[in-house]
């Protein structure tokens, strides 16, 4: 299995967590608390991988990246967007120079 396998089977789980009961389901209670509180969990999560990163702890970096990702997915998920949508959006990128791409954004 590949790694955007992986994503692909983690985005239709989370879509199939917007049915389901906010009480059964932790992905499912973030959908119903809204935008906010999953704005606040990737945000949280993104504290978290920056103080790993800073000390330096390299399972912790994993290990919170994994977070923050994962609430990435669900924020994707709550848009309507896809892991698709953001890999498309980086190939476009791809072999572009950083500073061109910038520039073309207006």
């Amino acid at each position: 299995m590949t790694q955007t396998d992986v994503l692909s089977r983690l985005a239709e789980v989370l879509e199939q967590r917007k049915s389901q009961d906010p009480q059964s389901s932790y992905v499912a209670s973030l959908y119903a608390k809204g935008l906010d509180t999953i704005l606040k969990k990737v945000g949280e999560e993104a504290t978290e991988t920056v103080i790993a990163a800073k000390g330096g702890d390299k399972p912790q970096i994993v290990y919170e990246m994994a977070d923050l990702w994962f609430h990435c997915l669900v924020l994707l998920a709550q848009q309507g967007l896809t892991p698709d949508d953001v890999l498309n959006e980086l190939d476009r990128r791809f072999g572009l120079s950083g500073h061109e791409e910038k520039a073309a954004r207006g």
